[in-house]
Order: C-alpha cells, then sequence, then structure tokens
C-alpha cells in the first residue's frame, strides 16, 4: 500500500490511547524483518533511520531510504518512514527528497536555550516542507558522542513546566521525554517514572515518544502507553535478536561461508523481536 505519514499514525494512536512502533533500521535485513513483524502482527509501523545509520552507510542517505521505501509500498499494514536523531542541519534537508514525513530533530544535547532555538528553525523549516517534527527534552542517555548520564541523576528528567514552554516556543509537533529510559539498554531493566510520565501527558498538548524503549519491561511499556506514550521507538532489541541468532548459527556451523544462510536467521530472529513488540504495545 502507498507509504503514510507518521503524523498520521501517532495522531490516530494518541487518539486511541495506543502507541506506534517505531523501530529503527540499518540493513535492508531489518527493513523486511520490521514489516514482516507488523504483518504477522496486523498493525501499522514506523521503519526509522537515524543519522548513525546515515554514517554507517559512508554518509549516504538514500539507498537505504529508497530500498525502506519499496519494501513499505509491497506492505499489506501502514507504513511510514522517519528520520532519527538528525542533528546535521544537511540531512534534515535531504528528508522530503527521501521520502520521509517526519524527522526527530535532535539538540538535546544543547543547553535549554540554544536547544529551543535550533529545534525553532528545523521546525519552521520541516513545517514549510510539510514534515512532521519530533524533539527530545530531557538527557535520556546512552547515544555515542553525548557525556555519560544516568536516566535517574538530577537533571536528566524532562521538567513538566519547561517541557510545556518548549513545545509552545518551539512548534514542535511532538516530545521525547526522558522519563527512566536509556538508549542502547543491553537489559530489560529500566524502570519509568509514570508519575512523572502523568504529569507531562498533563500540561502537553502533543504526543509524547519514549525513546530506549529495548531496555523497557512488557509492564512498563504497557504502563507507558496507558499513561500517554504514543510512539514507542525501538532499536538495540533488533541487534541482539540478529547477533544472538547469527552467532548460534556461526557457532554450530562454522563451515558456513555464505552470508544469506546466517543472515536469514538473523532477519527471522528479528521478525519474532518485532511481532512481541508490537503485540505487546496492542
Amino acid at each position: 500500500m502507498p507509504l503514510t505519514t507518521t503524523g498520521e499514525l501517532v495522531t490516530r494512536a494518541a487518539a486511541a490511547q495506543s502507541a506506534v512502533p517505531s523501530f529503527n533500521v540499518i540493513t535492508l535485513e531489518h527493513v523486511e524483518a520490521v514489516i514482516a513483524g507488523a504483518e504477522a502482527a496486523g498493525a501499522p509501523v514506523v521503519l526509522q533511520v537515524s543519522e548513525n545509520a546515515v554514517k554507517f552507510r559512508y554518509g549516504r542517505l538514500l539507498p537505504l531510504a529508497r530500498a525502506a521505501a519499496v519494501a513499505a509500498e509491497r506492505a499489506s499494514v501502514p507504513v511510514a518512514l522517519h528520520l532519527d536523531h538528525v542533528q546535521s542541519d544537511d540531512l534534515l534537508r535531504q528528508a522530503p527528497g527521501a521520502g520521509f514525513s517526519s524527522v526527530m530533530y535532535d539538540a538535546a544535547r544543547l543547553p535549554y536555550e540554544e536547544n529551543l532555538a535550533a529545534t525553532r528553525a528545523a521546525a519552521e523549516w520541516a513545517h514549510g516542507q510539510g514534515l512532521w517534527i519530533e524533539a527530545e527534552l530531557g538527557q535520556i542517555g546512552g547515544k555515542s558522542g553525548r557525556p555519560a548520564l544516568d536516566a535517574h541523576a538530577p537533571g536528566a528528567r524532562t521538567d513538566p513546566d519547561q517541557a510545556r514552554a518548549f513545545v509552545a516556543d518551539s512548534g514542535v509537533d511532538a516530545l521525547a521525554v526522558a522519563i527512566g529510559s536509556t538508549h542502547a539498554m543491553t537489559t530489560r531493566t529500566a524502570t519509568l517514572d509514570h508519575a512523572l510520565l502523568k504529569r507531562l501527558s498533563a500540561v502537553l498538548d502533543v504526543p509524547l515518544v519514549l525513546h530506549g524503549s529495548s531496555g523497557v519491561p512488557d509492564d512498563e511499556l504497557a504502563g507507558a502507553v496507558a499513561g500517554g506514550i504514543a510512539k514507542v521507538n525501538v532499536g538495540t532489541a533488533l541487534n541482539i535478536a540478529m547477533t544472538a541468532a547469527i552467532r548460534e548459527f556461526l557457532a554450530a556451523h562454522p563451515e558456513a561461508v555464505d552470508s544469506r544462510q546466517y543472515l536469514s536467521v538473523g532477519r527471522e530472529a528479528m521478525v519474532r523481536t518485532v511481532t512481541d513488540i508490537v503485540r505487546t504495545l496492542g
């Protein structure tokens, strides 16, 4: 079916008090696995390409974006493309021509006033191009190139009053909030601050986004969705599943040299992970 938009999926999810699963993809196997898992669960999904993934692909956005768009157009469930954790203004400006309906502009590493100014400028440009834009306030942590900060450290959490002012002054369409999750977690042990989420949901009139969801247990994810999270970002969980399956296959088949053999095993492991997460989110 035709590509849908992230804004449409998230708006619909927020109205239904559910959440859109949004998966970061790095390879074509990731793309295929996310779509297959979403189809198995019968639910819409967002394919996310991060700035780090673009750097991995020799700094070229279009090859992976074009592959993702073609795969999405052949899916039996609605699929949207989202450009994730963009810090480069040059990359931001490539989004419309590459098939993306939305972008997460990431200036959260900057002091508040600088974050606000950069995000406001990005939002004005994005809206002029018809893009839905997400930003981040607070320090979720775990991203490469940022100072390490514990998710529970003083000052890490998103402040509701500051968030309300930030959304109003920046004009963003959604906000990623720091409530206890951390990017790149390899264990599902994160504990979320549901009381803070309730306060944020009460004062903000835009959909809320949870980053670092790979480290969040199922019951915590369900509670986050019930508390107002409308978009759930997952990346590391796919890499854990793929890597574990490939390691097991190569350990059992040390003679294997055909990459299709172990990549197919890794892809199927990701399909199962996607299906489970999508069903958890309802």
